[in-house]
């Protein structure tokens, strides 16, 4: 089991958790290669996540917790961590439904609402030099959203997939030209937001208690519509019932659908960087059709 769980500490999750928590393990039982459900005594079960890298734990949990200190969305609680492990609250599966999705829409406003101290502002607590999946990602503050999305969300990967021969130079072209016209693309100016920053579906838990729960967050200050963008990329059940509940608590500026490919640039431009060519392609496709909104 440790051969497999290593990462450096040459503990498995179930060592792992005991530490992290003090109390002693009575069941393990893996998920993948870097996740397990573990059973505390007294039957409490906890997830317990390996980091791929040394901070990437440390940089979650001040996530989880900054997006819990809102009291809007539901957050599993974090246990304990170190720089290799993550210790977090299990939540019991149910299903989606509209009545949840509107709900969840509705609890999304009210996190976006609870601000950022910036764009680019990292959780209290957590690095500059954060994570997005497998993917670096830098949290550095800036003052309009224009620039910093320019500079620090979507030029560093696309640099990267043009290095990595992903991208041609010529269709990076037309992704700097959306960069370039992004203060007159993005719309009315909105204040930094607290985001999940990575919300695709396979981040929201729907409990058995009929709330979606938020994991895996991105945490970061950003533009409230590139949470929703997200969202529409990898989709998301009863998905027009969730934007229903958001527009109810708190609306959005007019001609925020034709932003979201916009916005979707920075999600799709990490995929390109990890996953290849077809994501590159995918990226290129959002910055056209942000140029000819």
């Amino acid at each position: 089991m440790s051969a497999t769980y290593e990462g450096g500490t040459g503990e498995d999750p179930g060592a792992a958790a005991a530490r992290l928590t003090g109390r002693p393990v009575t069941a393990l039982r893996p998920l993948s290669g870097a996740l397990a459900e573990v059973v505390l005594d007294g039957g409490q079960v906890v997830m317990v996540k390996r980091g791929t890298d040394p901070g990437a734990a440390r940089a979650e949990a001040a996530g989880l917790r900054w997006l819990a200190e809102a009291g809007t969305v539901r957050v599993p609680a974090v246990h304990g961590h170190d720089p290799h492990w993550l210790v977090t609250e299990r939540v019991p599966a149910g299903r989606p439904s509209a009545e949840a999705a509107a709900r969840f829409g509705r609890d999304l406003a009210a996190l976006h609402a609870a601000g950022a101290p910036a764009f680019g502002a990292p959780p209290p607590g957590g690095p500059e030099d954060a994570y997005i999946g497998l993917a670096p990602m830098r949290n550095v503050p800036g003052a309009d959203w224009p620039t910093w999305y320019a500079d620090h969300r979507v030029l560093p990967y696309l640099r990267r997939a043009v290095d990595d021969g992903t991208m041609r130079p010529a269709e990076a072209a037309v992704v700097e030209r959306v960069c370039e016209r992004l203060p007159d693309l993005a719309g009315p100016a909105e204040p930094p937001a607290r985001l999940h920053g990575d919300l695709w579906n396979g981040n929201v838990l729907w409990g058995a208690d009929g709330h979606a729960w938020l994991i895996d967050p991105a945490a970061h200050g950003g533009h409230r519509e590139t949470d929703l963008a997200m969202l529409h990329l990898f989709g998301c059940p009863h998905l027009d019932h969730l934007l229903d509940g958001y527009r109810q608590s708190a609306p959005l500026a007019d001609g925020w659908p034709d932003r979201i490919g916009l916005h979707q640039l920075f999600p799709l431009l990490v995929h390109a960087v990890l996953f290849g060519r077809g994501y590159a392609e995918q990226a290129l496709a959002a910055a056209r059709a942000a140029l000819a909104a």
